[in-house]
C-alpha cells in the first residue's frame, strides 16, 4: 500500500489527484460546450427578462387600474366610520376589556366616546361622521369595511404587513407586485405612480413603494409634490428636435449592444427601460400632469378651491388623469403619520379630515361621472386604527393604537356598495363578524385585477415568494356586487 505523504506531493500530482482538478474543470467545461451536461428537470438556463407589457390575468379581471389614498398613522374607527352607541353611552367608563397598548405611561383604560355625531346618509341609510361630510356623500358607492384586524401593533411592522405581506423588511409593496403580474397598459408613462405630499415622505419613506427583491422595473415612480413634477423633462433648446433624436438612437444602440453582452442584468435591463420611458414622457406626461384644462367645476369638486384641501385635492385629480391614460397604480401619501391622534385629537382629526375628504370623495364622484369607477378601485385606509379608550386626559388627549378592530373603504371594481361589510364588537374595539386580516385585504385586491394570490410568485432565495407570504388567507368574495 502506498503512503500517501501530502507534504511530498509535487504540483503536477495535486493536480492529477484532487478531485477538482484541472481536468475535471476541463472535462465539465468541454462538456457544457458540447451541451452533454446533465441539466436538473424545469430547470432554464434561459435568462428570464422582465418587462411592462400588458399581460392578461388567469381570471376575467374586476379592475384595471389602482388608485390607494393610503393614510398612515391609523384613522379612528369610532370617531369617522363605525359609531358605537354604547362607546358613547359609557363615555368615562371603565373598560374591563383586555387591552394593548403602545404607550404605558399615558395609558388609560376610561372608555372615551367619540365627541363628532354620526347621522345616517344616502339610500343605505350608512352611518358616517360628522368628520367626513363630503365621504358621506358619496356613501351609496363605497364599501366600508368594519373589520379590518391585524395581529401588529406599532405603524412599521403593521404597515409592512399590509403594504408587503411580512413584516420582514426588503419586500416588495403590492402595487410592484400589481405591475409584476399586469404590466402597463400606456408605454409613455410609468406603470407605478407615487404622488408624494409636499410635507414630505410617509413613515418607512420609500419603502411603501419599493420592488424589494422583484426587478427595479416595477418599482413605483415618484411624481414631485411641486411644479415642476418632474425634473428636466424639457431637453435644453439647443439639443431639441433631430440632433436629440440621433443622441438617443445611437444611445439605444450602446444599451442593447451591452444588454446583448450581459444577459439577465435585471437591474440594467430596468435603467435602460427607465431612459427610454423618460424619453417618450417628454410630451405625455406633461399633458397627463396639467390639471389647468380641467374645468372650474371639476377643480372645485376636488376641493382645490380651499386652502386646506387643495393640495391633496390637485393630487387625486392628478391621479384620476393618470389613470385614464393607462397607468396601472397610483398611490398617494400623506407625510409621517398624520392620523396618529395619540394627543390633540380634537385638534388634529379635524385638520386632517379637511385635508382629506372632499378630495377623495370628489375622486370617487368624478370616476363614477366618466365611467371610469367600474375599472378602476379606490382604496382608503391606513395600517390600524384607535383604541376606545382615552389616552391621556380627554380634554387634550386622544386614542393609543389599535390592530384588532378598524376600518377602511373600497370603491369601483365591482365592489358591493352601500352596506358595510364586518363589524367590531360594542366599543369597536376587536373585530367580530366577518373578520378580514391584512393578507385577507391582499389576496382580494389581486383577486379583483385577476390574479390569484397562491400562483402570482417569484423565486427568491431558493423559495417561490407570494404578496400574501404564504399564509393562511382568502378572497372576501361577500364584498363583490
Amino acid at each position: 500500500m502506498t503512503h500517501f505523504e501530502p507534504a511530498l506531493q509535487t504540483r503536477r500530482e495535486l493536480l492529477s489527484r484532487g478531485t477538482f482538478g484541472a481536468g475535471s474543470l476541463a472535462l465539465a467545461f468541454l462538456l457544457q460546450q458540447d451541451k452533454l451536461l446533465a441539466i436538473p428537470k424545469n430547470v432554464s438556463l434561459t435568462p428570464k427578462t422582465f418587462d411592462l407589457t400588458p399581460k392578461i390575468p388567469p381570471t376575467p379581471p374586476r379592475a384595471r387600474s389602482l388608485i390607494s389614498l393610503f393614510m398612515h398613522g391609523g384613522p379612528s374607527q369610532v370617531d369617522l366610520l363605525d359609531p358605537k352607541p354604547e362607546l358613547t353611552r359609557r363615555d368615562g367608563d371603565a373598560y374591563d376589556g383586555k387591552v394593548v397598548f403602545s404607550f404605558f405611561n399615558r395609558a388609560t383604560k376610561r372608555l372615551l366616546g367619540s365627541p363628532w355625531k354620526f347621522k345616517q346618509h344616502g339610500q343605505s341609510g350608512t352611518p358616517v361622521s360628522e368628520l367626513l361630510p363630503h365621504v358621506a356623500g358619496i356613501v351609496d358607492d363605497i364599501c366600508v369595511v368594519r373589520s379590518m384586524h391585524t395581529d401588529t401593533n406599532d405603524h412599521g411592522t403593521s404597515i409592512r404587513k399590509l403594504v408587503m405581506g411580512s413584516t420582514r423588511p426588503q419586500r416588495p409593496a403590492f402595487g410592484a407586485w400589481l405591475t409584476y403580474g399586469l404590466g402597463s397598459e400606456n408605454e409613455n408613462l410609468p406603470a407605478y405612480v407615487v404622488l408624494s405630499d409636499p410635507g414630505g415622505h410617509p413613515t418607512l419613506s420609500i419603502r411603501n413603494w419599493s420592488n424589494g427583491w422583484l426587478p427595479s422595473i416595477y418599482q413605483g415612480t415618484v411624481v414631485r409634490s411641486q411644479e415642476p413634477r418632474i425634473l428636466n423633462l424639457e431637453p435644453p433648446p439647443h439639443l431639441k428636435g433631430p440632433l436629440q433624436a440621433q443622441n438617443l438612437e445611437f444611445l439605444q444602440e450602446l444599451n442593447r449592444d451591452y444588454v446583448q453582452r450581459h444577459p439577465g442584468e435585471s437591474d440594467l435591463e430596468a435603467r435602460i427601460a427607465s431612459y427610454e420611458l423618460a424619453a417618450r414622457m417628454q410630451t405625455v406626461a406633461k399633458d397627463a400632469l396639467d390639471i389647468s384644462k380641467e374645468t372650474k367645476k371639476t377643480h372645485e369638486l376636488y376641493g382645490l378651491d380651499d386652502p386646506a384641501s387643495r393640495e391633496y385635492g390637485t393630487r387625486c385629480l392628478i391621479a384620476r388623469r393618470l389613470v385614464e391614460r393607462g397607468v396601472r397604480v397610483v398611490q398617494l401619501f400623506l407625510p409621517s403619520q398624520p392620523w396618529d391622534s395619540h394627543t390633540q385629537m380634537r385638534k388634529r382629526l379635524p385638520e386632517v379630515c379637511r385635508k382629506t375628504d372632499k378630495p377623495s370623495a370628489g375622486l370617487v364622484s368624478d370616476l363614477k361621472a366618466r365611467g371610469l369607477l367600474d375599472s378602476t378601485l379606490v382604496h382608503w385606509g391606513g395600517e390600524f386604527g384607535r383604541l376606545p379608550v382615552s389616552e391621556g386626559v380627554p380634554a387634550v388627549g386622544g386614542r393609543d393604537h389599535n390592530g384588532e378592530g378598524f376600518s377602511l373603504w373600497l370603491a369601483g371594481g365591482g365592489v358591493r356598495t352601500g352596506v358595510p361589510y364586518g363589524e367590531t364588537c360594542e366599543f369597536g374595539h376587536r373585530a367580530m363578524v366577518d373578520k378580514v386580516s391584512h393578507h385577507d385585504f391582499q389576496a382580494t385586491l389581486l383577486h379583483m385585477f385577476g390574479l390569484d394570490h397562491e400562483t402570482l410568485t417569484f423565486l427568491h432565495n431558493g423559495r417561490e415568494q407570494k404578496l400574501t407570504d404564504g399564509q393562511s388567507c382568502r378572497v372576501v368574495d361577500e364584498i363583490f356586487s
